[in-house]
């Protein structure tokens, strides 16, 4: 059964080793967003590292704005090169979507958002912290001084 983009943007949202994931989940989710045609679904860790490593200097010489690559990047480089990955394919415009996971909706290996050269990445309203207006930590800070008697 395939995976809906309701599955993939709550998979996504879930993944707390993507730093961008409400940005990407938002772009998932947006009405305008569909699945691309996607020729090679089944791929490998190996392939997914070679292919995105190359992209980052790509990227950088064409100034293409991408969300999640490093957060990519750090997750293949812990899986055996061999790993069977899925990869799914999202577009919206001059946008796209590579999501890359186990073969089960909660798996998500990683993602990356990018656009076309030079065209910004949609960015949603996200809850932003004010100026001047800190977040109450949720758990108490540790204070090293205290340790070193």
């Amino acid at each position: 059964m395939p995976i809906t983009k309701r599955q993939l943007a709550a998979a996504v949202l879930g993944a707390a080793h993507i730093a961008e994931r409400a940005a990407i989940a938002a772009f998932i989710h947006a009405d305008a967003t569909e699945f691309g045609v996607n020729p090679f679904a089944r791929t490998s860790a190996g392939a997914v590292r070679h292919v995105w490593s190359a992209n980052v200097f790509e990227f950088r010489a064409l100034e293409v704005h991408a969300l999640g690559l490093t957060c990519l990047l750090r997750a293949v480089s812990h899986l055996a090169t061999e790993t069977p990955l899925v990869q799914e394919i999202l577009r919206s415009g001059p946008h796209t979507l590579h999501a890359f996971h186990h073969g089960d909706v909660c798996g998500i290996v990683g993602t990356v958002l990018y656009g076309r050269p030079r065209v910004p990445l949609p960015m949603p309203d996200l809850p932003r912290v004010r100026p001047g207006r800190r977040r109450e930590a949720a758990t108490p800070q540790l204070d090293l001084f205290s340790l070193s008697s």
